[in-house]
């Protein structure tokens, strides 16, 4: 499996820059990156509106509706349509998502409409512990790496990073095999868009669950990227900024090694350590 990323949208702003060094101000055309909603509509009803980064759409509404257990498999599917915003047809906003014939998966009880800001994976639910009750644990014979590969998966995702080059406010996630091989790589203007974009992208190719996979992340690994790395079966995440307490305590609680804080040579091992050798 190794699918190319489909291109993000920037656009050009004026700006004024200023070098306060120097006591100079010019006026110059830069690339900011774009942040829209985009409507995630399941059988017909809506069931969220995520802020991201234009791209990948249809990947990242079948993530979110797989990590939130609505979506449970590929079988499930039905068909997947990203289209115009009736309010305003200049702009592909809306992801109508279709269930196969014969599966109703209004039973699962996703009556709730999600709100989701592009920094909050976690907005709109109801409790972190009605999300535990979803998510699995891993396997015991779980995969092992060595600390040398794990060191070098921030370079080789980050030579893919053409968001962050251009932009400077693109988040990635990236997923590696147990050689260390980079299998998929997604931007977006939040880090757990750039994941659901992953898994969803996997999803579709009909290659979950991920049990022999490395989750990277660009930022920091929070309690909603480990949640989502576990509903796809991901035994490992490792990101470049530090992890968080309660990211800590699900990946702890399932089994999952957890890594943060990639510099260098070094690196902080937060839980399953004796899954990564020296």
């Amino acid at each position: 499996m190794n699918i190319p990323n489909r291109r993000y949208r920037s656009t050009p702003h004026t700006i004024d820059r200023i070098d306060v060094a120097h006591g100079s101000r010019e006026s110059l055309e830069d690339q900011i990156a774009v942040e829209e909603p985009l409507e995630i509509r399941l059988d017909g009803k809506s069931v969220a509106v995520v802020m991201r980064s234009p791209g990948n759409d249809e990947e990242l509404a079948v993530g979110f509706l797989y990590t939130e257990a609505i979506l449970k498999s590929r079988d499930e599917l039905g068909g997947v349509e990203l289209k115009q915003d009736p309010k305003n047809p200049e702009l592909a906003n809306v992801v109508e998502v279709t269930s196969a014939k014969g599966i109703d998966l209004e039973k699962r009880g996703w009556q709730r409409n999600f709100v989701s800001a592009s920094s909050c994976g976690l907005c709109g639910k109801l409790t972190i512990e009605s999300v535990r009750l979803h998510v699995p644990s891993v396997r015991k014979d779980a995969l092992q790496v060595s600390a040398e590969l794990l060191r070098a998966l921030p370079d080789k995702m980050r030579s893919q990073q053409a968001g962050f080059d251009e932009t400077g406010a693109i988040h990635a996630a990236g997923l590696f095999d147990r050689d260390g091989n980079l299998l998929i790589i997604r931007e977006d203007i939040g880090r757990h868009s750039a994941v659901d974009k992953v898994i969803g992208t996997a999803f579709l190719a009909d290659e979950l669950p991920l049990s022999e996979r490395v989750l990277m992340v660009s930022g920091r690994s929070s309690f909603e990227i480990v949640q989502k790395a576990l509903m796809a079966r991901i035994p490992m995440v490792a990101g470049v900024s530090a992890a968080s307490s309660l990211g800590v305590d699900l990946a702890q609680s399932c089994g999952m090694a957890l890594v943060g804080f990639m510099r260098g040579s070094s690196m902080n091992v937060y839980t399953g350590s004796d899954r990564i050798t020296l």
